[in-house]
């Protein structure tokens, strides 16, 4: 699956799912990209789900008739969301296109 981290999302979690590949933000140079583009760009470069750790993306953009999947993490904190690494990896095996999923632990 073809992940991309927004800004806030921990780099090191990448290293714990493996079988993903995963880029940044920062990486693709979208740093800048206000969500809405940032969503549009992440589906037209084929993303199948964007990572993020913004609890306001669902109020803020209309999700409707996106491709790209969004997994809402609950913190930015890197020990609390290494410590639910697992949760994020099951998350991505049995998300689907277009779905919105926030997490809580």
């Amino acid at each position: 699956m073809k992940v991309l981290f927004d800004q806030g999302t921990p780099v090191p979690l990448r290293t714990l799912l493996a079988g993903h590949t995963v880029e940044t933000v920062y990486e693709r140079g979208w740093s800048k990209l206000s969500n809405g583009d940032l969503l549009t760009a992440a589906q037209a470069s084929s993303f199948d789900v964007f990572v993020t750790t913004d609890q306001n993306l669902r109020s803020q953009q209309n999700l409707t008739g996106r491709q790209v999947a969004l997994i809402v993490l609950p913190t930015t904190r890197w020990a609390q969301i290494r410590r639910h690494a697992e949760d994020v990896a099951d998350a991505l095996a049995s998300i689907q296109p277009g779905e919105y999923r926030e997490l809580s632990w």
